[in-house]
């Protein structure tokens, strides 16, 4: 059998979920992935792509990180449910040009294939993102 790099990303990836096996239930902040290991854990672990484009130097950006993203509900259901990526558009331009992310924050939704279910541009509230997660949940589990 040949061992390529596909192999050596496979074993990387299967490392890496059993190290963390676990911890997304009983976390306490958002496990958030790269990019890259997010799209091949979102395919092994069949889970629905939650994708969030941002910068350091923009404010509602902050404001989700300090608000949305730390209310505890919604941690756990972000974790539990979806395959959390984070993507700074400043070092990683290229990925957000691949989605056409024009203004920040940015959020997306995208199947375990990666193709997109919807966006949303702008500032999202907790109230609202959960109501979002439960609703692509539903309509994921439905299909």
């Amino acid at each position: 059998m040949k061992f390529n790099h596909y192999h050596l990303i496979r074993l990387l990836v299967l490392s890496i979920v059993l190290c963390y096996a676990g911890s997304a239930a009983s976390s306490d902040t958002i496990n958030w992935r790269s990019f890259e290991e997010g799209m091949v854990l979102s395919k092994i672990e069949k889970k629905t792509v939650f994708l969030h484009f941002y910068a350091d130097w923009c404010g509602f950006c902050r404001k989700m990180a300090n608000t949305t993203f730390k209310d505890p509900d919604l941690i756990r259901y972000l974790n539990q449910n979806f395959m959390p990526i984070m993507v700074n558009t400043d070092k990683e331009p290229e990925t957000a040009g691949t989605y056409g992310v024009a203004g920040l924050p940015y959020t997306m939704f995208l199947t375990e294939q990666g193709e997109p279910i919807f966006s949303v541009p702008g500032y999202i509230a907790t109230d609202v993102l959960m109501s979002m997660l439960k609703e692509v949940n539903g309509i994921r589990a439905g299909s």
